[in-house]
């Protein structure tokens, strides 16, 4: 693990208890307040903007992960108090970084998420799967251009968090397979909707996913993914998708 240079705090917004304990129910959490202050937030978008403008032409703008790794100005985000802050009340004050990911929808053509559990793709990474992801977003994220969805409670089943997917065909969607039908039930599903600077945080293990942007109005999200530094990592895998630093 890293450590990273400390920066003063700039806020101090933490999860109550009482949301704490309905994030550790329903598996999610809306926090519909800005994260940073507004010039901290547009140095992000700022960041965020020239990623994307030198994109290489074979990657999807829904597919720019780990861009901390050829990008180390995002760690001022990624280990900001303002993010820490609101991790720290669900997994513990030791906190390490384990990814993020820039999820872009283009307008008028943006790719589908399939319902699915991180959780699924980290399956020989890490244990015990205790991860609390930070949606950040970047644009407005609605329900017309394909704002995030979960479905509550399927976080804590009993399962591991692994249920059965099926293989898509190849480029369907932004991953290559998707939770059996059979497994959930869409019904319940809750829109995630999002202002800029406002997040959600969901746990590793809950089913989400989101339509595709059919819109005329962009929708990129910045995923931050923590978890506490008791979690074990499978070191054959280090530094093949993921490194792993100490936050705090």
């Amino acid at each position: 693990m890293v450590a990273p240079t400390s920066t003063p705090s700039t806020a101090h917004h933490r999860l109550t208890p009482e949301q704490v304990a309905k994030y550790n129910r329903e598996g999610y959490h809306i926090f519909d307040q800005p994260v940073f202050p507004q010039a901290k937030f547009d140095g992000l978008k700022s960041c965020f903007e020239n990623i994307l403008d030198n994109l290489q032409a074979d990657v999807r703008p829904e597919s720019m992960d780990v861009p901390h790794f050829q990008h180390p100005e995002l760690f001022e985000w990624l280990f900001a108090d303002e993010v820490l802050n609101l991790v720290e009340p669900i997994i513990g004050p030791d906190i390490a970084l384990f990814s993020s990911h820039f999820i872009c929808k283009p307008r008028g053509n943006g790719k589908r998420v399939p319902w699915h559990e991180d959780s699924h793709y980290w399956k020989t990474m890490i244990t015990p799967m205790e991860v609390v992801t930070v949606w950040l977003a970047i644009d407005p994220s609605t329900k017309a251009n394909g704002c995030m969805n979960v479905i509550p409670r399927t976080h804590n089943t009993g399962k591991q968090g692994f249920s059965d997917y099926d293989d898509l065909k190849p480029g369907e969607a932004v991953f290559p397979d998707e939770i059996k039908a059979a497994q959930r039930d869409n019904s319940r599903a809750v829109a995630i909707e999002l202002q800029p600077n406002h997040c959600s945080l969901h746990d590793g293990r809950i089913i989400h996913g989101s339509e595709p942007n059919t819109s005329n109005i962009r929708r990129c999200g910045y995923t931050m993914r923590y978890m506490s530094s008791k979690v074990r990592e499978n070191h054959e895998m280090a530094g093949t998708y993921h490194n792993i630093y100490l936050a705090r």
